[in-house]
């Protein structure tokens, strides 16, 4: 029984604490993720806009749907969290905000700042 040391270790991720700084990781790599597999759809959205006026008349009145407007909101709050988590993540390749008190307030920071702007083109769009 003395074998049992390398055996696999079972990790429930739902009941790890992360710290926010790896909160902000895990989210820029999700993020990333999901807006890559939006591309397709705003990529037949485009098309579709591009193909005459009914065309360009149905691609407009999907997005002004509240479904469409809801997407987009959720498509910004993606493209925002990626980009400025990716920002971080740049800063801290140059050794800037590495210290622990910095990674914790630059998380914090991309957290606010992808809210703002989230807000801001929600209270626009809807």
């Amino acid at each position: 029984m003395q074998n049992n040391k390398h055996r696999p270790v079972y990790l429930n991720l739902l009941a790890i604490h992360l710290p926010i700084t790896g909160l902000v990781s895990v989210l820029h790599r999700v993020t990333g993720v999901l807006a890559l597999l939006l591309v397709p759809a705003a990529l037949a959205l485009l098309q579709r806009s591009f193909e005459g006026e009914s065309g360009y008349a149905q691609a407009r009145a999907l997005l002004a749907s509240p479904a469409g407007r809801l997407a987009a909101v959720v498509a910004i709050w993606l493209m925002t969290q990626h980009f400025f988590s990716g920002l971080r993540h740049l800063l801290l390749d140059l050794d800037i905000g590495v210290a622990l008190a910095g990674a914790r307030r630059s998380a914090a920071a991309v957290f606010l700042a992808s809210a703002a702007v989230t807000l801001l083109a929600a209270w626009r769009l809807l």
